[in-house]
């Protein structure tokens, strides 16, 4: 991983090997990141994706692997209980041209991942909500 940080702007680059979500958030961690936007592009080659299914409240994951392009990557950085948190959607597309993406909560850079992080000033924490079945934003 290498990073170049603009003023409130860092751009960062993953290499092969590496795991997107937790390299994210070591990175956030180190580097006193509380709140955030985070947008990427890239190529993986193991994936774990998932999706909350609201009737049930329950979540859902599945796990692929093999060559896949990063078609978009956006989310946020926040705080849960005084931790990174890191909330992050995913587009991909495999080796058919099929696209499919959902919630990430884990990714193995397979060649290369850019991140474009906008840093914001302040501290947003997350909890829980029983109606809904979700860590949410706490203002």
């Amino acid at each position: 991983m290498d990073f170049k940080r603009f003023g409130s702007k860092i751009v960062m680059r993953l290499d092969k090997g590496e795991e997107i979500v937790k390299t994210v958030k070591e990175f956030c961690g180190k580097n006193g990141i509380k709140l955030a936007s985070v947008s990427a592009i890239g190529a993986v080659n193991k994936v774990d994706v998932g999706i909350f299914i609201q009737d049930t409240k329950e979540y859902h994951s599945k796990e692929f692997t093999g060559s896949m392009e990063i078609v978009s990557l956006l989310g946020n950085i926040s705080q849960k209980q005084g931790e990174v948190y890191a909330h992050f959607h995913i587009n991909l597309i495999d080796t058919f041209y099929g696209a499919f993406g959902g919630h990430l909560n884990e990714a193995w850079v397979g060649a290369t991942c850019e991140l474009v992080f906008d840093v914001i000033e302040g501290e947003v924490e997350r909890k829980f909500n029983e109606a809904v079945g979700l860590n949410l934003f706490k203002f």
